[in-house]
């Protein structure tokens, strides 16, 4: 598949915005491929498209679909195993979201409540246990926050992130 100038600096884009976050990089431009030209696509063609090696390939779109963000898709007259990716970039966001909040925040609550139940607890100053408590409270306000955001209609979302600024100025009147 050729792609256009501006699908390729997309992609490249992607691919680079992805190792900031922590994503492989082919991992990153696998998805925003799919994300971009809307259409199933087979393995090969992935391949063939990015410049990268088909192991690579399957490799990618195995963590891309423990992730949710890919799904395998049939295409009618061809045998081939064909993969896409939502098309709404809400639900994409959501997605993520979702997961790095069951992959990152809620093993991190987790240890935290270890911690303080922890019998060897009484042995750390107060200091230590006072940090970790708040970062516990600090983490379940994130992801209390988090649950009510994914719940809220796209459409209330934006409303809501326009809004940050004049919600910030508020509060800082409030402080006053």
């Amino acid at each position: 598949m050729e792609l256009t100038p501006v699908k390729q600096q997309f992609i490249l884009h992607w691919g680079e915005m992805g190792t900031l976050w922590g994503v492989n990089r082919t991992v990153s431009q696998i998805h925003a491929l799919l994300y971009i030209v809307g259409t199933p696509l087979p393995a090969e063609e992935i391949a063939e498209t990015l410049g990268v090696a088909r192991s690579n390939v399957s490799n990618s779109l195995k963590e891309l679909q423990n992730w949710n963000l890919v799904k395998l898709a049939h295409v009618m007259g061809d045998r081939r195993a064909h993969f896409t990716t939502s098309l709404d970039v809400w639900e994409l966001f959501r997605t993520v979201v979702r997961e790095r909040k069951e992959r990152e925040l809620m093993p991190t609550i987790t240890t935290l409540q270890a911690c303080l139940d922890s019998p060897d607890i009484d042995q750390e100053d107060r200091a230590s246990k006072a940090r970790i408590s708040e970062t516990l409270a600090l983490m379940k306000t994130i992801t209390s926050w988090t649950d009510e955001m994914l719940r809220l209609e796209p459409t209330t979302l934006m409303k809501l992130l326009k809004m940050g600024a004049k919600v910030q100025q508020l509060i800082r009147r409030d402080d006053k």
